[in-house]
């Protein structure tokens, strides 16, 4: 018998992932327009700036509820 044939531990807890959003790719647009206002007008780099202060308050938020959400324990069984 090899080390292939033995079975699969139990599943111990779910894996968590993260929803679908557009939050980051509207934070990647935000730093893209502060980036290239820089050497264009500056209203693009203020516009930029505060798409991407507000998509990162935004994003952290909603990853400070999803770990509020998390189960405390953690041990394993």
């Amino acid at each position: 018998m090899s080390a292939h044939d033995d079975e699969a531990p139990p599943v111990g807890e779910e894996i968590h992932l993260p929803g679908p959003s557009i939050i980051p790719l509207l934070n990647a647009v935000g730093i893209t327009l502060s980036i290239v206002g820089i050497t264009t007008f500056y209203v693009i780099s203020i516009v930029g700036v505060i798409l991407f202060l507000v998509t990162l308050v935004i994003w952290i938020r909603d990853v400070r509820r999803d770990f509020g959400e998390l189960p405390l324990d953690h041990s394993h069984h």
